[in-house]
């Protein structure tokens, strides 16, 4: 006579094979424990997601170099993002005061190409908010939605006067940052060399002094004739 442990790993290779209608016809003829034991097996399995392919799509590293064409892609988001925010985080402005109140305004894209600046600075954001060292105001690009919240608070009747955020009391940023990206292309032949700098500041929105200001070089050349 089978002992317990063996109908066990029977019901699993069953299970794991994929064979769940057989394992369920041994489980009839087995005791409680053993049914509360399967039961435990198809849950498990049961929380693996399934994978749908057409067989031509596979993810990637989002961090691996990307080669594709010399225009701008995401390794060269990651780049000025983690360059800019390490070079502003060791600013002595921010150090002037205990977590100054920053915010985002516009970077000016002055390239050929269509550039979601926007996605920069948002990185950078996220980078330096990690650190503890700054809290971030609403930005420039985000203020109307910020305007129709309070609005909706205030105006509309929907809320307890109590319990809602009154108008007035938004804080004043300490500083604020913006840029420009620019870029210089030229071709000879097979060869097009396209070049971008992106240049950051952060301004003292009280004095209007520069407090801080960076820059990030890249270079991209590609040969038609290679490929």
């Amino acid at each position: 006579m089978r002992s317990y442990d063996d109908e066990l790993k029977q019901t699993i290779n069953l299970v794991g094979q994929g064979q769940v209608d057989q394992a369920l016809t041994q489980h009839e003829s087995n005791n409680t424990v053993k049914a509360a034991t399967l039961m435990l097996i198809l849950s498990g399995c049961a929380t693996q997601s399934p994978t749908l392919s057409s067989g031509n799509v596979e993810y990637g590293d989002s961090k691996t170099v990307e080669t594709l064409t010399n225009e701008f892609g995401s390794t060269d988001l990651q780049t000025i993002a983690e360059s800019m925010s390490n070079s502003l985080l060791q600013s002595p402005a921010l150090f002037g005061k205990s977590r100054p109140l920053v915010t985002v305004a516009e970077v000016k894209n002055r390239t050929s190409e269509y550039i979601d600046t926007k996605s920069i600075t948002d990185s950078i954001r996220a980078k330096i908010l990690k650190s503890g060292m700054v809290r971030f105001a609403v930005d420039t690009s985000a203020m109307q939605t910020q305007v129709d919240e309070l609005t909706r608070q205030n105006q509309t009747g929907l809320y307890k006067k109590s319990k809602s955020k009154k108008m007035g009391n938004m804080e004043g940023a300490d500083f604020r940052i913006e840029g420009t990206i620019t870029s210089i292309v030229k071709r000879a032949g097979d060869v097009k060399d396209v070049y971008y700098k992106f240049s950051l500041q952060l301004v003292d929105n009280e004095s209007g002094v520069m407090e801080w200001a960076d820059e990030k070089e890249i270079r991209k050349t590609s040969n038609k004739s290679m490929f």
